[in-house]
């Protein structure tokens, strides 16, 4: 990392006096051997390997994107490279710099490159927040290798990151941590020089809830670790017990991104558990965009789509139910709204479902961008003006309500549909009861039946 005055002086000031720093960047591993967790990136010969130890030659390392959760080790990891590299080495974030700073690190770049033969890393953190006119002034950059790229992000790079920067580098995904790779770097804290040097134990009761805080985020694993220590050790404790680490760390911060792409993967959960029927999946991820903050009548509309969507006349009172939902929701908000999203939820996730209504209008609307339509019957045309007699309209419409059963025998689709079925009713919950009565309504219409392509 290139130093400034201000910044040289923070990390002098580190050095003399670790403790000045928080736990978590003082226990920031210092090379690729003290990192904990994603093993699958850091095997010999993978790109970051080579990146570290300036392997490769003519094929060297060449751009990364470190797509991950938070706290998972993208900072690490680019500070490792910064350590261990003999790069030069130039950390920005997306947060706080713009076209105006990309560039300036690009044009000292290629100056370094060709006055010194010294190449440069360049960490830009939170690509997510450039846009794309900014991720554009990466590319020639990135192209000629005037720099090497690492670009960290918590979204998914597929939406927010321009397809020829992503086609110009190497996409690694991190892993969220496993309780093993935290338990391991909490013990490391509790005992280390860098850490807490001893001062406190942890037991497993309170280690065990300290993990389940984390919730795979070292970040948030060790500023937990250094609360509830901070805590037992001004009360004179020798051990963190669990009653600290409760009374210190409220709850655990929800591992949700309402703006980002997990708004998507915990909304599509959420409906996916709800279509197959399981109440407590479906209660877990509607807990945690309530946690998250998510506008609650983004729920409800997404309820009432999977009312009609999966459920369908199977439970005729399904979208009633989430319509209702979405109305009170409306009128009441957070956080009362949470009771009314869980009984939508619940009864939707238990009803009986089908999705043929879903099938039914896919096929019809299929057929119609096919081109099978065709004018509309001459009967069952509007004979309301003057006129319409002599077209030929509405002649020969025969008025259902005055034949015997309320239905009349004559043709309503156009000739080029006349036949086809779009509606295939299920034989679950009360859609059973309208598949007797299509059965018998194209007899008596004397349909000789032609399935729609259900798509």
């Amino acid at each position: 990392m290139e130093p400034d005055l201000f910044t040289a002086a923070a990390e002098d000031r580190q050095e003399k006096d670790p403790s000045s720093s928080p736990l978590a960047v003082r226990m920031r591993p210092r090379t690729l051997d003290e990192v904990v967790g994603q093993q699958h990136l850091l095997k010999p010969g993978s790109p970051l390997r080579r990146l570290v130890e300036g392997s490769g030659g003519p094929a060297g390392a060449s751009s990364v994107i470190l797509w991950g959760p938070p706290g998972t080790g993208k900072t690490t990891l680019a500070y490792v490279v910064s350590k261990a590299t003999n790069k030069r080495f130039v950390e920005l974030s997306a947060i706080t710099a713009g076209v105006k700073e990309v560039r300036a690190v690009i044009e000292s770049a290629r100056r370094a490159t060709g006055g010194f033969g010294k190449e440069t890393v360049l960490f830009l953190d939170e690509i997510h927040r450039f846009s794309k006119a900014q991720q554009d002034s990466l590319l020639p950059a990135v192209e000629n290798r005037w720099v090497t790229l690492i670009a960290a992000t918590t979204e998914n790079p597929y939406f927010s990151i321009i397809s020829p920067l992503l086609s110009r580098s190497l996409l690694l995904t991190l892993e969220p941590l496993t309780d093993d790779d935290l338990r391991s770097l909490l013990r490391r804290a509790l005992t280390g020089e860098r850490g807490l040097g001893g001062a406190v134990t942890l037991p497993e009761d309170a280690e065990a809830h300290l993990l389940r805080i984390a919730g795979g985020d070292a970040r948030r694993a060790l500023t937990a670790l250094e609360a509830v220590a901070g805590a037992a050790i001004a009360t004179g404790e020798a051990e963190i017990t669990l009653e600290t680490v409760e009374a210190t760390v409220d709850r655990a911060a929800v591992k949700y991104d309402r703006d980002g792409d997990q708004h998507y993967d915990v909304a599509s959960a959420l409906i996916k558990s709800i279509r197959g029927s399981d109440v407590d999946a479906a209660l877990h991820y509607l807990a945690r965009m309530i946690e998250a903050g998510e506008d609650p009548r983004f729920i409800a509309r997404r309820l009432m789509i999977s009312a009609s969507e999966d459920i369908g006349l199977a439970d005729p009172t399904a979208l009633p139910t989430a319509v209702a939902a979405a109305q009170a929701v409306a009128m009441i908000g957070f956080p009362e709204a949470a009771l009314t999203l869980s009984h939508a939820t619940i009864a939707l996730a238990l009803a009986p479902k089908s999705n043929a209504a879903t099938l039914a209008i896919s096929a019809a609307q299929e057929d119609v961008r096919k081109g099978l339509a065709g004018p509309v019957p001459a009967h069952l045309r509007d004979g309301h003006y003057k006129g319409a007699a002599k077209l030929g309209h509405a002649q020969g419409y025969v008025y259902p309500h005055d034949v015997q059963g309320g239905i009349a025998a004559q043709q309503y689709a156009p000739d080029a549909v006349r036949d086809r079925q779009y509606y295939t009713p299920t034989r679950y919950g009360a859609e059973a009861r309208y598949a007797d009565v299509v059965e018998r309504v194209r007899e008596r219409l004397g349909r000789s039946g032609e399935s729609g392509e259900q798509t």
